[in-house]
């Protein structure tokens, strides 16, 4: 039976997709010379490809088995998706394919064959990323995706095998093309980067249709041939023409803009700098979400263009000279003492001092109050570190820890927040940090620890409540997991236990147990007993953690 474009394919090429950037992401680091030779090209793909995927398993997961499973709902989820979390220009404009795809499924009227709808995707999704960009460049992945719009048009089939295979054949052309088209990429004697990430992507859905574990032979990135440079495993080449005198990255999401204030803000920035790329949600007409991108010098300047045209958030800042190498020693601030740094956000004394034995930097957060930007900032400036990882420890924290992260780019400091959810899986990401390892790869390790710990939590009800278990009475030990309650115990031991075997139904290896202010260790100690009992296959770990919200918190990896 012809394979059909369904909720199920969509987020199997959605995992299909993104574990071909995990297996490629350094080689397609490697080769990113333009527009600017910052090597975060498949990181960035990868991060966005991630977000996109996330975007859907929360709709999934907060609506079950209703209309949300339905394949439009899912494609949405994924456009969506893509667009908050789209990095760098590959990111914008992969967040336009998945846009494609969303349109081109919220078009269909009737029955129509899953090729025609894959096809006009395609469509669309060229010509909304060829839309976003002011001065559009052949040789580049926008060259890979119109090649690949051609070729699924031209098939002249409605299975969706058969388009599906044209588009990443053509693809894989185009990219191999990509060489002799831009002078950067001869130069270097590479294919394009994003061209390359784009290929990896519509070579997995190839891939997923037609049941074949490689449809198309890998395009070779080739090895340079003159003239770049080497720092560590990064290539070095020219910037783009007319690029040379930006030194940043920036990024935000804006809100509450129409089509004619984003036109306004268009010309702003391309007044400020290059690369500039304004990509919507579909809701344009309503004043819906944008990604707003840009090169330049002046931040200040693009931060305020956004904030004439709309409501900007999550602005994040890169500086390009921090992205190819460690500079001269004569070169560097005399501020910074060391290169790399990880800051946590923790709650308790004991495990603020678990975490420094851990090799971090923390920041406490203050019993009367709210962690702000000022103490963020303070801490970050505090570690004296060019690149600091920021563990906000609680997702409630991180738009702050953008905020604050984005105020210590302005100042030359460069800072990724790694969104930690937990101290759990603050702590977990810090256990597979390694300053010795390329920057783009320990934070990926890093976030990638952080989202395989599941966190859970007890807490001593104060008065009778209805919860989604049912009613509870005060003092009655109430178990919570992602934010709800998911069980009611008679104390602190029980419920322990039972929140235990809850997590590790989906399996784990390691349960780390937090201990909170006033716990008694025996509660620790029998909770460790119990499960290598029960459990005899998991590792027990027990901290005090000295937290004063929750008597017990369980972490699951």
């Amino acid at each position: 039976m012809a394979p059909t474009l369904d909720s199920a394919l969509l987020t199997g090429w959605t995992r299909a997709a993104t574990q071909a950037l995990e297996r490629h992401r350094a080689e397609i680091d490697r080769i990113n010379v333009f527009p600017v030779p910052d090597g975060d090209t498949g990181t960035n793909l990868l991060l966005t490809m991630r977000a996109a995927a996330e975007a859907v398993r929360r709709v999934l997961r907060e609506n079950g088995d209703g209309p949300a499973r339905g394949v439009a709902a899912v494609a949405g989820a994924l456009a969506r998706g893509a667009l908050v979390g789209a990095r760098g220009n590959s990111g914008v404009i992969l967040s336009q394919v998945l846009r494609g795809v969303a349109d081109a499924v919220a078009a269909v009227a009737g029955p129509t064959p899953a090729g025609a709808v894959l096809a006009d995707a395609l469509r669309r999704a060229h010509r909304l990323a060829t839309a976003a960009f002011t001065r559009p460049r052949e040789g580049t992945v926008l060259s890979v995706l119109g090649a690949a719009a051609g070729a699924a048009a031209a098939a002249g089939s409605d299975r969706l095998d058969d388009v599906a295979l044209a588009a990443a054949e053509a693809a894989a052309g185009a990219v191999q093309a990509t060489t002799g088209q831009l002078p950067e990429l001869a130069r270097a004697g590479v294919v394009d980067a994003g061209g390359l990430g784009l290929y990896l992507v519509l070579d997995a859905l190839a891939g997923l249709v037609s049941g074949r574990t490689c449809t198309v032979r890998l395009p070779a990135t080739g090895t340079p041939v003159r003239g770049p440079a080497r720092s560590g495993d990064l290539l070095v080449a020219e910037r783009e023409s007319g690029s040379a005198i930006y030194d940043y990255e920036v990024m935000y999401l804006l809100e509450g803009a129409g089509p004619d204030q984003v036109d306004v803000l268009r010309a702003e920035l391309q007044a400020l700098g290059d690369c500039v790329s304004v990509v919507g949600d579909g809701g344009e007409d309503r004043g819906g979400l944008w990604n707003v991108h840009v090169h330049c010098t002046d931040i200040g300047g693009a931060i305020e263009a956004g904030l004439a045209a709309g409501r900007p958030h999550r602005i994040t800042v890169i500086r390009f000279a921090d992205q190819v190498g460690d500079l001269p020693k004569p070169q560097r601030d005399a501020r910074f003492v060391r290169e790399r740094a990880v800051l946590m956000v923790v709650g308790g004394s004991e495990i603020a001092e678990l975490a420094r034995s851990a090799g971090a930097a923390v920041l406490e957060r203050p019993r009367d109050r709210e962690v702000d930007e000022a103490d963020l900032a303070a801490a970050l400036a505090g570690t004296r570190a060019r690149h600091v990882v920021l563990l906000p420890d609680d997702s409630e924290l991180t738009a702050v820890a953008e905020r604050a992260a984005a105020v210590a780019r302005r100042d030359g400091q460069e800072v990724l927040v790694v969104p930690t959810a937990s101290v759990l899986q603050g702590l977990s990401a810090l256990a597979v940090h390694d300053p010795e390892r390329r920057a783009g790869d320990d934070v990926v390790a890093m976030a990638e620890a952080a989202a395989g710990t599941r966190t859970g939590g007890l807490l001593v009800a104060e008065s009778e409540a209805l919860t989604w278990v049912g009613h509870c009475q005060p003092g009655d030990v109430l178990g919570v997991s992602d934010g709800e309650v998911v069980l009611i115990a008679p104390d602190l031991a029980v419920g322990g236990l039972w929140l235990a075997h809850r997590m590790l139904t989906a399996g784990g290896e390691r349960v780390t147990v937090l201990l909170g202010e006033g716990a008694d260790e025996a509660l620790g100690d029998g909770l460790a007993v119990d499960l290598r009992l029960t459990h005899p296959e998991v590792d027990v770990v027990v901290h005090r953690g000295g937290q004063t919200d929750y008597p017990i918190v369980l972490g699951v990896e």
